[in-house]
Order: C-alpha cells, then sequence, then structure tokens
C-alpha cells in the first residue's frame, strides 16, 4: 500500500512542477519586454537625451500656448456677445423713452406754461437724439416706398386707390439702424391687393302681362 501511494505522488510531481513554473515564464517575458522598450533610452547619450526632453518640453508649451490663446478667444466673443446684447436692450428701451416725447411734442398747445413746458420737452428729445447718434443710431427713412421685410413689420394691411399695393401706406412706429444694422423694426401699414366684389345676381325682371286668375 506504501508503494502504490508514493508511485503515485512521484508521477503527480512533474505537473505541480509544470504549473509552478508559468508564473515565472510570464514574469520574465514582462520583463524582457520592459528591457526592449528601455533599450533606445539607454542607448541614448546625453546630448541626445537632452534634445528629446527639449522637444517633448517644447511640443507641450506650444499645445498649453494654443489651448489659452484659444480659451481666451472664446471668452473675449462671450463678454463682447454679453455687452452687446445688454447695449441693445438699454439703447431699445431709450427708443420707447423717445416716442414717449414725440408723442408729448405732437400735442397742440396754447397757454404759455404749456409751450414753456413744450420747450423743455424738446430739448430733452434733443438730447436724447444727440446720445443715440453718438452710439450710431439712425433713424430709417420710410415714410414712402415699397415694403422691405428686411427693414419695416405690416401691423395691418390696407386698400388703397392712390398707392399701388405693397407700397408703405403710413408709418405707425418709426425704425431705427445702429451702425447699419436693424435695431428696431419700422411698424407700417401696407397697401393690399384689391378685392373684387362678388357679382350679384340679376334680379328677374316682373311679367309686364301677368295672366289673370280665374274666377
Amino acid at each position: 500500500m506504501n508503494m502504490a501511494k508514493k508511485t503515485k505522488k512521484s508521477k503527480e510531481e512533474p505537473l505541480n512542477g509544470d504549473e509552478g513554473e508559468a508564473p515565472e515564464a510570464q514574469t520574465s517575458a514582462d520583463e524582457g519586454a520592459a528591457q526592449e522598450a528601455e533599450a533606445p533610452a539607454r542607448n541614448e547619450t546625453p546630448l541626445e537625451q537632452a534634445e528629446r526632453e527639449r522637444d517633448e518640453y517644447l511640443g507641450n508649451w506650444h499645445r498649453a500656448r494654443a489651448d489659452y490663446q484659444n480659451l481666451k478667444r472664446r471668452t473675449f466673443d462671450d463678454v463682447q456677445g454679453a455687452v452687446g446684447r445688454e447695449r441693445t436692450a438699454l439703447l431699445q428701451e431709450m427708443l420707447t423713452i423717445l416716442d414717449f416725447l414725440d408723442m408729448a411734442l405732437a400735442t397742440p398747445v396754447e397757454h404759455a406754461e404749456a409751450k414753456n413746458l413744450k420747450t423743455g420737452v424738446q430739448m430733452t428729445r434733443d438730447q436724447l437724439m444727440a446720445l443715440l447718434e453718438r452710439h450710431r443710431v439712425a433713424a430709417m427713412e420710410t415714410e414712402e416706398g415699397a415694403f422691405d421685410h428686411d427693414l419695416h413689420q405690416a401691423v395691418a394691411t390696407v386698400e388703397s386707390t392712390d398707392v399701388e399695393p405693397g407700397q408703405i401706406v403710413e408709418v405707425m412706429r418709426r425704425g431705427f439702424t445702429i451702425a447699419g444694422d436693424v435695431l428696431r423694426y419700422a411698424q407700417v401699414r401696407v397697401a393690399a391687393e384689391p378685392q373684387n366684389e362678388a357679382p350679384t345676381e340679376a334680379e328677374p325682371e316682373p311679367d309686364e302681362n301677368p295672366e289673370e286668375g280665374g274666377d
């Protein structure tokens, strides 16, 4: 019985030995690959190593500088866009104030005190308009002419025999531009195509000699 056990054990020993040698073989292969990867670096001369490191540092610096320039440009564009939107909103509100001043000036006055007040309103209006002009704001010339989708906003269409269809009949609210771009569209009334009246059916003519009914 003891001899049988020893024989079985001796047959299993080579298998155990093979299993134990597998991790050592894998480790040796990894070390060989690492040594091959490090071989060029070890074979470099000090000058070649310095040049390689210089190129790496210079490439990293160029990439960092490009990233910084892109970030700087995007930040500048975002700030300029926000400032432009706030400036546009402010100028549009100032145009509304200008409309109210024009409405006050259009009101007829008779008394001396009212005339003095109107003079003050006119001076305020002139100062406001001068401020807008310094910001390159100008009024549109839309008293007459053809309707333009890029400049005008049609608030109503009317039939008119005095002007051709598509022509401006009346300016309801003036438009303004800033540096050539539309700041506020002009609200206008536009002449429409005349509608042809539907023909009416002719009424039947009465019979001149109606037949007399029998008794």
